[in-house]
């Protein structure tokens, strides 16, 4: 800042001051000050230590804030001396009130709503992400604790290796800013939501699952072990590799590419040399997919190969 800004700002709190105080010609106000106040973790500003009086103080830093459960107590002297310090203008000769000011910070109580709204959000973003939707409760109810009447922010300290479960402790910090403001270990519930296609009615083993009668339902999804088939599909080559019962979940084991030769099936084999080309029947020792490498037998000579099936006819020899 230079001269010229400096003199300005004097100046001008100056003048706000001297309004404030409306004062009249020749009699000076007085400044009482306030026997207790309450301040954030900002700091303890000069307007924050003012009682009943007829001046509004400007907003002047004095000194940093005490930390959460502790008090700072100021003397009339010591306010002084700070509030000339940080505006040295200021007419601090006609002051009132206690001889001390006792300092600490606004609070307030947590409840469970909050603290439960603050575990929810990071474990969401941290432990489950796209995976569903979380939701937890306390296993025990919550003992509200005061914290510091400001924005409040979580930090998770301790979970199980596994993530998260139906039955999980987790250890945390609270913050408020820089300031850690306590550290708890709480027994949680948990749930996760996702939709999940579910058997509407009984599904057969060799079903297309593109016609299945396959519904989406809410389900919990922490107590799944495996992962379900993605559904909707398109796909007209995916078969149900066995049953499913109705209400049941449709696992991806479930489900299989659709056989298109199976074992025992006299097809086509081609084997591909350069530009020479040779087909002849063979007889399939085992089921195939599209693009599904299987087991063949010469008729004839009752040699075994593999080949690549190409469609419900043909396979391609490797060479």
């Amino acid at each position: 800042m230079n001269r010229n800004d400096s003199f300005i700002r004097r100046a001008v709190l100056t003048l706000l001051l001297a309004a404030a105080c409306r004062l009249d010609a020749g009699e000076p106000a007085t400044f009482t000050l306030a026997p207790e106040a309450k301040v954030d973790s900002t700091g303890i500003f000069l307007n924050q230590l003012m009682g009943s009086s007829s001046a509004t103080f400007p907003h002047l830093r004095l000194a940093p804030a005490p930390s959460v459960g502790q008090t700072t107590s100021l003397s009339r002297q010591q306010i002084i001396a700070l509030a000339k310090s940080a505006a040295p203008w200021l007419d601090t000769t006609n002051w009132s009130g206690p001889d001390h000011v006792c300092v600490s910070r606004r609070t307030r109580s947590l409840e469970e709503a909050e603290l439960t709204g603050l575990l929810r959000a990071v474990l969401q973003r941290d432990y489950v992400a796209d995976r569903g939707e979380l939701e937890i409760h306390l296993s025990r109810p919550w003992a509200a604790g005061t914290v510091p009447d400001e924005a409040l922010s979580l930090q998770i300290t301790e979970l199980p290796a596994a993530g998260m479960m139906p039955t999980v402790v987790a250890g945390f910090e609270i913050w408020c800013g820089t300031e850690r403001v306590g550290t708890w270990q709480l027994a949680l519930q948990a749930h996760v939501w996702r939709d999940l296609p579910v058997a509407h009615s009984q599904l057969s083993r060799g079903q297309l699952l593109r016609d299945a009668d396959i519904v989406m339902e809410r389900r919990d999804v922490l107590v799944q072990r495996e992962p379900c088939v993605q559904f909707p599909v398109a796909d007209g080559q995916l078969e149900l590799g066995s049953s499913v019962a109705v209400g049941t979940p449709v696992w991806s084991r479930d489900v299989r590419a659709r056989s298109l030769v199976h074992r025992g099936q006299l097809v086509e084999a081609v084997f591909q040399d350069g530009p020479l080309t040779i087909s002849l029947k063979v007889e399939t020792l085992e089921d195939g997919a599209l693009g599904q490498m299987v087991r063949v037998r010469n008729p004839k000579t009752r040699r075994e190969l593999s080949g690549k099936v190409q469609n419900e006819d043909l396979i391609l020899i490797a060479l």
